[in-house]
């Protein structure tokens, strides 16, 4: 989910230059802290069950889904209700997507001029999906805020020349403990694009984790994609045959 759906997939209140302030011997690094909320969800493999709710002005929906990933390159993602969507399917792999549609037995290849279209009917585009972003390789941070201010750190994010990013800038807080909480998205011209919140913090096969992701458009306020896990398996065997086009249609 590190692809933001970190993020999946990825990836705060905007304190301003007034509260800016020089990094302090105690404080952890500003790569450490981004390092540790991008890991968050993520080890060298891993298997989840989620389920995933859409909310929008026009239809609301509720899927829950199957997820394999190896590495930060490869994964699939099988819906199993409702029942009429079942064996719906997305692989990834490397900046590819492949979707399964078991009713009509087709496996379509999203085109590159679809990349920015919405996933499964959510507020993730294909593009979310497959974007590799580190925010610690992408983006140059500055600490506006520590927890004796305001209980969590606030990193504000601005786009490296080169880094392969749509967003003008980021905020995030990231807690004491290193646990990611919010992330507002901006755009070049500094409007709020979308807000990512995460919560529900709970201990998953020995790790402390996020169990929900609740992703926002500026736009339209009253609607919402929440991701919420079930279950997740980190670092277990994965066998490289699982990203496929043949396991695709399994």
């Amino acid at each position: 989910m590190r692809r933001l759906l970190p993020a999946l997939l990825l990836s705060l209140a905007c304190l301003g230059p007034a509260l800016s302030a020089p990094a302090r011997a105690e404080d952890p690094s500003i790569d450490d802290l981004l390092d540790a909320a991008d890991d968050i969800q993520r080890g060298a493999s891993s298997h989840a069950v989620v389920v995933m709710q859409v909310k929008t002005d026009r239809y609301e929906r509720t899927m829950k889904m199957e997820s394999w990933a190896k590495g930060t390159e490869r994964s699939l993602i099988r819906i199993l209700e409702p029942a009429k969507d079942a064996g719906v399917a997305t692989l990834m792999v490397d900046d590819n997507i492949w979707n399964y549609l078991p009713k009509v037995d087709r496996t379509m290849k999203v085109p590159a001029g679809m990349m920015g279209g919405s996933w499964m009917g959510s507020h993730f585009t294909n593009d979310d999906l497959v974007k590799e972003s580190r925010m610690s390789e992408d983006f140059t941070g500055e600490i506006v805020g520590r927890p004796e201010d305001g209980g969590v750190w606030k990193i504000t994010l601005t786009p490296k020349p080169d880094a392969p990013v749509v967003w003008g800038k980021v905020e995030i807080e990231i807690t004491p403990d290193k646990v990611p909480t919010v992330a507002r998205y901006y755009d070049e011209k500094g409007n709020l694009v979308r807000t990512m919140t995460w919560g529900d913090v709970r201990e998953m096969d020995g790790r402390k984790v996020p169990a929900e992701m609740k992703l926002v458009p500026a736009e339209e306020p009253d609607e919402f994609t929440l991701v919420r896990y079930d279950q997740i398996d980190f670092d277990i065997d994965v066998s490289d045959d699982m990203f496929s086009l043949q396991a695709l249609k399994r």
